[in-house]
């Protein structure tokens, strides 16, 4: 799995990948946050105002089961804090 991440300089959002699920495939909009300082994967969801005027979300990806779904999550965090290290942030103050 190719994985390729770019920062955000966004409230807790750290960092936006993209992911090649297999060659020329693409899985856009892969989240990595910082909530409570501990980082989280979050999966692209289609969103739709419903007519009873509620919000509803589906899951772009589904799974098997749980378990698949925290591995993968568990696989693209690796990449990503192996991504961090290689590619430190850096903080540009202007004043």
């Amino acid at each position: 799995m190719k994985i390729k991440f770019r920062d955000v300089s966004s409230g807790i959002v750290e960092a936006r990948a993209v992911i090649e699920l297999q060659p020329g495939i693409y899985l856009n909009e892969v989240t990595i946050l910082n909530k409570n300082e501990e980082i989280k994967v979050e999966l692209p969801q289609k969103s739709f105002r419903g007519k009873d005027d509620r919000m509803h979300y589906l899951n772009i990806l589904t799974f098997e089961n749980e378990n698949k779904e925290t591995l993968w999550k568990m696989e693209i965090k690796e990449e990503y804090l192996n991504w961090r290290k290689a590619n430190k942030k850096v903080l540009v103050y202007e004043g």
